[in-house]
């Protein structure tokens, strides 16, 4: 089998190959294996927590300590690829949600990839909830979210947590924290990339 075109370009080609011969170019250049910028990764940042923390929210979303990241486009045409993992532990029996968020630096919060508005049901990427009030586990939960900030200035993203029913949240370890392995720690991370239009 003969290959004739790369990339809308012809390129020579030996017509005497036989089996088990790979096929090369002799006359092409490197212009004619054209880069296509669109889609290339620009740069990515991210940070990791391993640090085990705790949070009361008292119903309202409050942000997790330490999972915050920044990054600044290089074009306004840039689309930002934000995946997110955390481990989280909560007393069995108790609710509660997560949620990304956006801040643009000088703007307003905006929040990604939540449900729409029904009544009083809370809003969240993320619901979370241990129906056996006598199990203390630690469970990861994920996203992955394809974001349009239009701007080039310095825009953060961060995990938020919000417990609807009085208990105690915790960060990469669960709500038991007995030193055996049943009860082990865990780490969290929040990653930005951006993606080059």
């Amino acid at each position: 089998m003969a290959i004739s075109l790369v990339n809308n370009l012809s390129m020579n080609r030996s017509d005497a190959a036989v089996a088990d011969e790979v096929w090369t170019a002799t006359s092409a250049t490197l212009s004619d294996f054209q880069a296509i910028s669109a889609g290339k990764i620009g740069q990515v940042v991210q940070t990791e927590v391993a640090v085990a923390t705790a949070s009361t929210t008292s119903g309202t979303f409050v942000d997790i300590t330490g999972m915050t990241v920044t990054i600044t486009p290089s074009a306004s045409s840039s689309k930002i690829l934000c995946q997110a993992f955390f481990s989280m532990g909560q007393q069995g029996g108790y609710e509660s949600h997560g949620k990304i968020v956006r801040l643009i630096s000088g703007g307003s919060d905006v929040d990604l990839c939540i449900g729409d508005a029904a009544g009083s049901r809370a809003r969240c990427t993320w619901n979370m909830r241990t129906h056996d009030a006598g199990i203390f586990t630690m469970d990861s939960y994920n996203a992955t979210i394809l974001d349009s900030p239009s701007t080039t200035t310095s825009t953060s993203y961060r995990l938020q947590w919000q417990e609807t029913e009085g208990t105690t949240l915790y960060l990469n370890r669960s709500s038991t924290d007995t030193d055996n392995a049943n009860y082990p720690r865990g780490a969290s991370t929040i990653t930005v990339m951006e993606i080059l239009a």
